[in-house]
């Protein structure tokens, strides 16, 4: 890992799972640190195991409250936080909700909230800063999912917000490569963070058959693998072997990911009829 002494790094999302273990692998490398979070006790939680885990003397750190689907809310502290901790060098959108269940029983209110937060929340955000990035270039990193590329069973509300996301990062890195402002999205299989756990409440026995076949990662690998694709100027960030080869799959022969997911289904199904 390259040494990111006294370098401005925002995250949306910090004060857990993958964003909190990124915030700390980023103060151990010398950065100053700015995390954002919808919840004020979480932040008070957060910040100071991202300080303990500062490389250096000298370095800053801040924690403000922030809604990232509120445009409003976004536009306004992100202006703040500029004129107060500096221009950000490196911004990672990692602010996510999810849910999982069959489309029957997915409220309209949850596709909503979805779309607010995991891809508005990425649009306010990359809106508010890339005025200010534009002036000496950066790295913005959004952090979507397999499931932006893979539409698996169960996530009617969840893949089409993570499919915004890669789509939307996709159209940021040839629109800001003039900038020198470098542009990754991140694509971890299920992680170990308070989202799956929250997603796993309502989870179908079908998704948990094809989940299981990915692989379980915890945030600091996820967080190590987005910092080593970053310094290779990698625009997708797979982490984890099984992921890489679902996402290959998936670009190479599709027909075959999705009669493997139809396999691991139906056996589901089966096993809950009891046959």
């Amino acid at each position: 890992m390259r040494s990111y002494a006294g370098r401005n790094v925002y995250i949306t999302g910090g004060s857990s799972g993958i964003g909190l273990a990124a915030a700390r692998q980023f103060s151990a490398a010398g950065a100053n640190v700015a995390i954002f979070s919808r919840s004020q006790q979480k932040l008070d939680a957060a910040l100071p195991t991202i300080e303990a885990a500062k490389g250096s003397a000298g370095q800053k750190f801040l924690a403000v409250q922030l809604d990232v689907g509120n445009h409003v809310d976004v536009e306004q502290k992100m202006d703040a936080a500029v004129r107060s901790f500096g221009v950000p060098d490196v911004l990672v959108n990692c602010a996510g909700v999810a849910w999982c269940h069959y489309l029957e029983q997915t409220p309209y209110e949850e596709f909503e909230r979805m779309m607010m937060t995991d891809f508005f929340g990425v649009r306010n955000t990359v809106a508010a800063l890339v005025p200010f990035m534009k002036e000496r270039g950066g790295h913005i990193v959004n952090v979507a999912s397999i499931l932006g590329v893979v539409g698996v069973f169960g996530y009617s509300a969840y893949c089409p917000s993570k499919f915004a996301v890669v789509g939307f990062s996709e159209v940021l890195r040839g629109e800001l490569k003039r900038y020198n402002i470098r542009v990754s999205v991140l694509c971890p299989p299920d992680t170990d963070t308070p989202q799956l756990v929250e997603e796993n409440r309502t989870k179908p026995p079908e998704t948990r058959a094809i989940s299981g076949n990915a692989g379980l990662m915890q945030p600091e690998q996820v967080a190590a693998a987005m910092i080593k694709g970053m310094e290779r100027g990698k625009l997708m960030i797979v982490p984890g072997f099984m992921n890489w080869l679902t996402w290959t799959m998936k670009r190479l022969w599709p027909g075959f990911v999705f009669s493997f997911m139809d396999s691991d289904a139906r056996k589901a199904q089966k096993r809950a009829a009891g046959k």
